[in-house]
């Protein structure tokens, strides 16, 4: 009999696998907090447990597992990255990072990326499969055993496309804000798509309270389709008319990530059409990202940053610039996954 992995189901589901084996609806819930609350890795930990229960869980279940293959810290703001094995061999990266409101940490939702984006390094090495909802929560939980400190946000910005792998993000989403598990509010998550306007729909039905930030780094459908392959699918006007039903739907604020290319995206024109295609949206925000420089990319950042966030907020649009963290280990996801596969 195969194994099922518990950190992946809800506690309703861990409730009806233990009813069939005969065990009291309440031992999944300690169960459940045994593993999202007090991060066990082992059923002997649970000292609440019986033993007969817990040879009964040994025998039905397997608590996942990670380890940490390299660990890089910033010298200069506290960043750390990391790259975790997975079990069967892949690999993925987390990145932790220190704001004055707390810690918040970089998830990856997949092994490798099938998107393609040219100014990406995830992509670079390919797309290997999808992450369970036990990995991406154990990005958390070995981060914080490792780190010493409690993770406050989170932000599905890593290796990976959250909604290529929808069905394991949303139940990630739905273990780590349990009330009755690590209860995170989902106010604090940010989810970032590349675009995937069906899915936007789908996550929009579902009315979860988080903040989505969609990568769009440029306002035409020639510039679009030219850095990102996704364009050809779902092209400019029908991305922005998902994310205006998104906001109709849900009542959240979209925040749009633009990365800065120089002699690409970055000249007053871009920024004339970026105004004219989102301000007509209502309630967004623009994050201006200054590019991660990529060995394979040939893209190099702009100089023009802050004339162009100038020039978007002159347009109406509110625009900020995102703190870059960690250059000293190159904190962009998906370069140390790249050179250790």
């Amino acid at each position: 009999m195969e194994k099922i992995d518990i950190l992946s189901l809800t506690l309703e589901e861990l409730q009806e696998k233990l009813l069939q084996i005969g065990e009291k609806k309440y031992r999944a819930l300690q169960v459940f907090q045994w593993l999202h609350c007090k991060k066990a890795e082992s059923f002997e930990e649970m000292t609440n447990i019986s033993a007969q229960t817990k040879a009964a869980l040994v025998e039905k279940f397997y608590i996942n597992s990670t380890k940490i293959q390299k660990r890089l810290v910033s010298s200069i703001d506290n960043t750390v990255k990391y790259l975790y094995a997975l079990p069967d061999g892949n690999k993925v990266e987390t990145v932790l990072m220190e704001y004055h409101h707390g810690n918040s940490i970089c998830l990856s939702t997949q092994a490798g990326c099938k998107m393609g984006c040219k100014f990406c390094a995830s992509t670079k090495a390919g797309f290997v499969r999808n992450l369970l909802p036990s990995e991406i929560l154990l990005q958390i939980y070995e981060t914080e055993r490792d780190s010493g400190r409690k993770i406050d946000s989170v932000v599905l910005m890593g290796i990976g496309e959250p909604l290529d792998n929808f069905d394991n993000t949303v139940k990630f989403l739905n273990i780590l804000s349990h009330k009755d598990g690590r209860n995170m509010s989902l106010r604090h998550v940010s989810l970032s798509t590349c675009g995937l306007a069906d899915k936007i729909y789908a996550l929009a039905e579902l009315k979860l309270p988080l903040t989505l930030s969609v990568s769009l780094h440029a306002p035409t459908d020639e510039k679009r389709s030219e850095i990102m392959p996704v364009n050809l699918k779902y092209p400019i006007k029908e991305l922005i008319k998902a994310c205006g039903d998104y906001f109709r739907i849900t009542g959240r604020r979209i925040s749009f990530e633009f990365s800065l290319i120089k002699g690409v995206n970055d000249d007053m024109e871009t920024a004339k059409e970026l105004i004219s295609l989102l301000k007509p949206l209502g309630v967004c925000h623009v994050n201006l990202i200054p590019i991660n420089e990529i060995r394979e990319g040939g893209y190099q950042k702009s100089g023009f940053v802050s004339v162009f966030q100038q020039t978007l907020i002159k347009g109406g649009l509110n625009a900020t610039v995102r703190r870059t963290l960690g250059a000293d280990i190159e904190a962009a996801c998906g370069q140390l996954r790249r050179d250790n596969i």
